[in-house]
């Protein structure tokens, strides 16, 4: 499944109230076809420092925030709704709909499509390939406002928070202003 992505990768930035105590590198490369969006995270550094989750079923999970997880926030160019994707590489992901910043949306109980994901670990470099489904994507929307994140859990429990952009004093992955990086749906 690995992607072949045509867009070179967007570095993401350690939050300064949360810094990491590890020398890492965390970018994301995202390109749309068709089919929908395909994100590819790479963590550099030691990898064996990390706190990874332990592989388990590939499915829906809550709570995944709260350990290494990478995630991309969805919103089409104009209104306030978004979608919340988090992937972790134990292979469970979420999927949450929200009406406006950090409002759940109730008008819809649908279960967004699964997203298609393949993590590979070597000593120095984390990679997952995430492939989300055109369905599970805003519509109808030409232009996407994404902000692609990741939590960063190293073995001590230390949790860095990272994104192309932190417009907040605190770590806040929802605050509409992250949804910095505009991309055109084909």
């Amino acid at each position: 499944m690995t992607p072949d992505l045509s867009s070179p990768p967007h570095p993401l930035h350690c939050h300064p109230a949360t810094p990491a105590g590890l020398p890492l590198r965390v970018t994301v490369a995202v390109d749309s076809n068709s089919q929908g969006l395909q994100l590819r995270y790479t963590v550099s550094g030691n990898t064996a420092a990390l706190r990874l989750p332990t592989a388990t079923e590939p499915g829906p999970a809550d709570g995944l925030w709260q350990h290494t997880c990478l995630e991309a926030f969805v919103a089409p160019e104009a209104g306030e709704s978004y979608r919340e994707f988090n992937f972790s590489p134990s292979g469970q992901w979420a999927a949450y709909r929200f009406a406006g910043e950090r409002q759940h949306d109730p008008s819809t109980k649908a279960v967004l499509p699964a997203p298609r994901m393949q993590l590979a670990i070597t000593p120095s470099q984390l990679t997952l390939d995430v492939h989300l489904p055109a369905a599970a994507l805003p519509s109808p929307a030409a232009t996407l406002r994404l902000a692609l994140c990741a939590v960063i859990e190293e073995h001590d429990g230390r949790l860095s928070y990272w994104a192309l952009q932190h417009p907040q004093t605190r770590p806040d992955f929802h605050h509409p202003a992250g949804r910095s990086l505009r991309l055109a749906l084909p």
